[in-house]
């Protein structure tokens, strides 16, 4: 294996499956298992095909890249680490993939910018630093989601203990290991 790179993960369907993704080193990296990718990719199966991702602290950029070998149309990547950024950027070009967009940003940071609605959104921050309610009001109250959007998310505690924007709903939920998971589903302002 190479220097820097602590694993290997598959994409587990789609055009790009079987490929496989080095996963790089950095603290807190906790790419999300294949088992785990199955099951919100079958969730996401009705809605993933022709859709605008944005994939927040993309580390390994499994989501992403799962996200786009099963249809959709668009990915962008934000991932603080340098190393990592450049190397999901390698992936892309390694992949031939050209829907491909990989800025190097701290998450809270790139949610200042100006606003581009997204269809769906992976939110997989560092465990124990309070990053996911405050990600998530942010992307609501910034503009970052579509009507509808869905919203994975991923936590250290049970996602119904987290304070989400009022308009998300809570639609599939799952737990490995330690990692609570699932599905969040914006709903349209009445």
């Amino acid at each position: 294996m190479r220097k820097g790179y602590s694993g290997r993960l598959r994409i587990v369907g789609g055009r790009l499956r079987g490929r496989r993704l080095p996963v790089g080193s950095a603290p807190g990296l906790r790419p999300t298992p294949e088992r785990v990718r199955e099951t919100v990719f079958n969730w996401l199966q009705p809605s993933v095909v022709g859709a605008v991702c944005l994939d927040l602290f993309s580390g390994s950029g499994a989501l992403g890249f799962e996200a786009l070998s099963r249809g959709a149309s668009d990915i962008c990547f934000v991932e603080r680490d340098r190393r990592l950024a450049m190397h999901l950027k390698a992936l892309a070009e390694q992949f031939g993939e050209k829907a491909v967009r990989v800025v190097n940003a701290d998450a809270q940071d790139f949610l200042r910018r100006d606003a581009q609605p997204n269809d769906i959104v992976f939110l997989d921050p560092p465990f124990r630093k309070g990053l996911l309610e405050r990600v998530c009001n942010t992307l609501e109250a910034r503009g970052w989601l579509a009507a509808g959007a869905m919203i994975y998310l991923e936590s250290e505690a049970p996602l119904s203990r987290l304070s989400l924007p009022a308009c998300w709903h809570h639609y599939r939920e799952g737990r490995a290991g330690g990692v609570h998971y699932g599905l969040a589903v914006r709903r349209s302002a009445s």
